[in-house]
């Protein structure tokens, strides 16, 4: 019995995007790789459980795994819920402990395309510092917010060694989810001047730390900042997995006091 082409032909582009052989997919999916050769030539068709067995083992995304199964001609498994929404109570609960807890220090939930969906009072005094008030209302874009010309370019020291960073974390994502929405966000950040040629030039320079700092600087205010990223452990939900949390650390004792002064009410440094 033939199977779906459209199936046959996502399955062969995730096998190849992960860059394994079929003998090595049949192995993590513990089937034969006859099996898996029939689906990949749409010979065979897929039951809903055999799409998903091949979609855990080539780490599929829950919203590409969606698209797989639509694509064989099941009903999508994974549902998509607004973090607003009363049923995510919980994890927004969860969020805001998290925020809470890094205050005087910046915090922020975004998306999988660095669309920002919360932030504690130290990201927005930082930003207000850089960049002044952001607009009430207005969607914003960390990634933009960062590569782009305006917003804290050009106050953000080494910027190059951290764009330079920042677009290689991108194109990684985008060859692991291999949506188009984050494959245009690579694109619009390539796009603007200068990102292009920093992208590709490569530093080999030695680093002085074990991270890479952020350097911000305006006026007599000097901000060192290193960042980490959190994300939620076993999601099954599609929102729940694209969220991440990025905190903001200080990288010395200047930087803390400057963070804390604001915290206090000090808005002169």
């Amino acid at each position: 019995m033939s199977g779906p082409p459209e199936f046959a032909s996502k399955l062969r582009w995730w096998r190849r995007r992960r860059g394994i052989s079929q003998l090595e997919l049949a192995g993590r999916a513990d089937i034969s790789q006859r099996h898996l050769s029939f689906l990949e030539l749409g010979r065979a068709s897929p039951s809903r459980a055999m799409v998903l067995r091949l979609a855990v083992a080539l780490d599929v995304p829950l919203r590409q795994q969606n698209a797989l199964l639509l694509a064989a001609g099941f009903a999508p498994v994974w549902r998509e819920t607004e973090l607003a929404a009363p049923e995510l109570a919980q994890v927004r609960s969860g969020l805001d402990y998290i925020l809470s807890q890094q205050e005087p220090f910046p915090a922020v939930v975004v998306d999988r395309r660095w669309n920002l969906l919360n932030a504690n009072a130290g990201a927005v005094r930082l930003v207000e510092f850089l960049a002044g008030p952001l607009p009430p209302d207005v969607p914003v874009n960390l990634a933009d917010a960062l590569v782009g010309p305006e917003v804290l370019r050009p106050f953000l020291v080494n910027w190059e060694d951290v764009v330079r960073y920042f677009i290689r974390s991108v194109e990684v994502d985008a060859a692991a989810d291999g949506s188009a929405e984050t494959s245009a966000l690579l694109r619009r950040l390539l796009a603007y001047a200068g990102v292009g040629a920093v992208a590709r030039r490569m530093s080999f320079e030695s680093t002085s730390g074990p991270v890479l700092p952020m350097y911000f600087k305006k006026g007599e205010t000097s901000l060192s900042l290193f960042t980490t990223i959190a994300t939620l452990g076993t999601p099954q939900d599609i929102t729940l997995q694209e969220l991440r949390i990025e905190c903001f650390f200080p990288m010395n004792e200047s930087t803390a006091d400057v963070f804390r002064s604001w915290a206090a009410g000090n808005k002169n440094r």
